[in-house]
């Protein structure tokens, strides 16, 4: 067997590039055949790299036009000339004989309200839609992954006319790279986070502040002193909002921002949750790393949070209100250390269930049974 995967990007850190990465390294050390199909094989190396502001949208927008008409073409001639390959496709490029959903973007926009708004005032999203509509309902791959089976029924609700079988194979996560640190490395990471003693020190990890939440948690968090918050990720112009949230909170002096990371790690390493009270999710990541970890999670019921949180033993899910969040939060702050060392312990546990090597075999006997 051999397997070429589409994505944009493949490689560790980068999202959904990330997932073809890990997939690429565990089909390789079973032996399969690997090749990639990116980018810059589309011929869009050239295309400036998505930043902040608004240059930084329009290049993103530049790519994924890019990437989903002249990739599209170029992907397809690929597979023309290599009929005994099978391919599975991560984003953009209407070509694969697997596609993976890794997200809805008119689900997103409708789960944080005002939905018309939303769409119309970003062209990108209407052509990300309307691209979706012919991949789903024109038959272009031979069967659709969706990452959770609550992602698999709002694809259904979204796209009616879906033309092929469709799986569930959620993703996974690197529990040798991910693991629980040992009590000195906890205290040194708090430390270098500048937590202080006694503090609940609660990490937000990503880069959509807006759908991710991150106003509901810094709001819940000023009314609890003694909880101490980190924030992993965000552009400059979005860390001057959150700045300006923050002097009107009176809080600055409880919340760090670390900004954009490579390696969220040494942040989790000090943390006693991860908090991630998002409006949608397909799939994020970030909570299997966590619990990897030994992170207990604090999130609403979205995504894979459901399907991985067990309330109140490795995690809690919350309503997302800030009423919802606080009460996650003042449920870690209460945990003494026996308790809180049963709840990571129970993190970690959920994690190894869901580790690379059992994702990657799913993937293999879905693409043999299409061969």
């Amino acid at each position: 067997m051999r397997i070429l995967q589409i994505a944009p990007t493949i490689g560790p850190g980068t999202g959904v590039g990330a997932v073809a990465h890990h997939l690429e390294q565990e089909w390789q050390r079973r032996g399969v055949r690997t090749a990639r199909f990116t980018l810059e094989d589309a011929g869009g190396s050239w295309l400036p790299a998505p930043g902040s502001g608004v240059r930084g949208r329009l290049a993103l927008a530049a790519r994924v036009v890019w990437f989903s008409t002249v990739g599209t073409v170029r992907a397809r001639r690929l597979l023309a000339r290599e009929p005994g390959t099978l391919s599975v496709c991560h984003n953009d490029v209407l070509a694969g004989d697997v596609y993976v959903n890794h997200g809805i973007v008119a689900a997103a926009m409708h789960a944080r309200g005002a939905f018309v708004r939303r769409m119309l005032r970003n062209p990108l999203h209407v052509l990300t839609t309307v691209r979706d509509a012919i991949r789903y309902r024109t038959g272009t791959h031979r069967a659709v992954v969706s990452l959770t089976s609550s992602e698999r029924d709002a694809l259904r609700r979204w796209y009616g006319g879906l033309r092929v079988p469709t799986a569930v194979i959620g993703n996974g996560v690197d529990v040798e790279r991910f693991t629980p640190p040992t009590e000195a490395d906890r205290a040194e990471a708090r430390v270098r986070a500048d937590v202080p003693e006694g503090a609940t020190h609660v990490v937000f990890v990503g880069h959509e502040f807006d759908r991710k939440g991150l106003d509901l948690l810094l709001r819940a968090a000023a009314d609890l002193p003694a909880v101490h918050v980190t924030v992993v990720g965000g552009t400059p112009d979005m860390l001057a909002d959150v700045r300006r949230l923050l002097a009107r909170l009176g809080t600055a002096s409880r919340v760090h921002l670390a900004g954009a990371v490579a390696d969220p790690r040494p942040w989790l390493r000090a943390a006693d949750a991860l908090a991630l009270p998002s409006a949608y999710e397909a799939n994020a990541l970030v909570v299997l790393e966590a619990l990897a970890c030994g992170v207990p999670v604090v999130a609403t019921p979205v995504g894979y949070a459901p399907d991985v949180v067990d309330d109140g033993r490795n995690g809690w899910l919350v309503e997302r209100t800030v009423a919802g969040v606080r009460t996650g939060l003042r449920a870690v702050a209460a945990l003494d250390d026996d308790a809180l060392a049963a709840a990571r312990h129970a993190a970690r546990k959920t994690a190894e269930q869901h580790d690379w090597g059992t994702v990657s075999q799913q993937y293999l006997d879905l693409l043999e049974q299409l061969a």
